[in-house]
């Protein structure tokens, strides 16, 4: 019986491409295997035989690799796929675990505050708990690999028809079956709208104007992000969306979601500047929080990315039940936890994988549970910030 060879007996482990819950096929390196003619395993006396493999190069620049035996590529490869890791989380291999001397680095845009040294407050009504429900409504571009996927691209083939095609079934279907599961339980969202949504699709911008629902920027595209934009670029690009949105919807955006949740040193400072108080990007508290900016003002509002749905669903495998449980764990704890000190729950959203048939009803089921707690605050990201500012005022 023929034996198979090395690589195929030994595959590398999928490269998880979901980074902060966001798969970006473009941040690997397009490895492609190849390889011919590789000897058996072992011999008769069941010893390691060494085999010569090549292996196909990243795509970049050509270096091809050698393996010697399958102790070294299985190596090779794990190393390998740790550097891919590495840049899709936007690391540097090598230097970034180095121990370093001196002042911590750290951002300078809050102050270090604990949750339990705060001042109480309520929301209003004498409510505790405030959740804003987040769809992220997006679009692609067809000849990008860059987006979330429901199968691997590691090599960055265009077109992608397979993920491009299920990203576009969330505007087609998925957004109005998660609609009408917002309307039956009698709640609006907070969209985190993509710019170039409103030039494709404005009908679809209608509708949600219809429901009055709140528009939060979202860059143009996410296929893009803000990230390597210089000053001037970012403040180019940013005003265009925000302009862009206020024109269809009637509302300028007092909110902002970055694509992937990506920022640049600058993007507090010119979106402060632009007039946006709040900001998704900042999951570090369960409270709103003011920022520092430059000029204007910024506060952060709970996004809560541990129940979003792309991380969940996508990098997890989560089923609809786990899905539901996990949300109501979140809800749980944080209802709990109100009873001290007033809390927000985001839930982050998106079409194409919430809006599919098989986990919609589990959306409607934690969402009518919620509803039937009297200390529960359903709201917008612009009355979430509204109302902590009237609660907590400057000074």
């Amino acid at each position: 019986m023929s034996r198979r060879p090395v690589l195929e007996r030994h595959r590398l482990p999928e490269l998880d491409r979901c980074n902060m819950g966001l798969s970006f096929s473009h941040a690997l390196p397009a490895v492609v295997m190849r390889y011919r003619g590789l000897t058996p395993w072992r011999s008769k006396n069941g010893r390691l035989i060494k085999a010569k493999a090549i292996v196909a190069h990243s795509q970049k620049d050509g270096a091809l690799m050698q393996i010697d035996d399958r102790r070294d590529f299985m190596r090779k490869g794990l190393l390998l796929a740790g550097t891919a890791g590495l840049l899709a989380s936007g690391l540097t291999p090598v230097a970034s675990y180095a121990q370093t001397l001196g002042k911590m680095r750290r951002s300078n845009r809050y102050e270090d505050t604990f949750i339990h040294e705060r001042k109480p407050f309520s929301w209003p009504g004498g409510k505790t708990l405030a959740i804003w429900i987040a769809p992220n409504v997006e679009v692609w571009h067809y000849d990008s690999a860059v987006g979330t996927g429901i199968s691997p691209n590691p090599t960055n083939r265009v077109p992608d028809v397979m993920n491009f095609a299920w990203r576009e079934y969330g505007m087609r279907v998925g957004l109005w079956r998660m609609a009408d599961v917002l309307d039956g339980v009698g709640v609006k969202a907070t969209v985190a709208l993509n710019s170039q949504v409103c030039d494709e699709h404005p009908k679809a911008v209608d509708e949600m104007k219809k429901r009055g629902w709140e528009f939060m920027g979202h860059g143009t595209t996410n296929s893009e992000s803000l990230a390597g934009l210089s000053p001037e670029k970012e403040k180019e690009v940013i005003a265009h969306v925000l302009k862009t949105i206020a024109a269809a919807t009637g509302q300028r955006p007092r909110g902002w979601l970055g694509s992937g949740l990506t920022q640049t040193h600058n993007t507090l400072d010119i979106l402060a500047e632009e007039g946006v108080i709040y900001c998704g990007d900042w999951n570090n508290d369960d409270q709103p929080y003011r920022m520092k900016v430059k000029s204007g003002k910024m506060l952060g509002i709970p996004y809560c990315m541990e129940i979003n749905d792309i991380p969940l669903f996508i990098r997890k495998g989560y089923t609809g039940e786990q899905y539901y449980r996990s949300v109501m764990d979140q809800f749980e704890g944080l209802l709990a936890d109100s009873g001290k000190h007033a809390r927000v729950m985001g839930i982050p959203l998106h079409p194409m994988i919430t809006g599919q048939p098989l986990r919609a009803n589990y959306l409607k089921r934690a969402l009518t549970e919620m509803k039937k707690d009297d200390r529960v605050w359903f709201a917008t990201g612009s009355e979430i910030i509204d109302a902590y500012e009237k609660a907590n005022p400057v000074g």
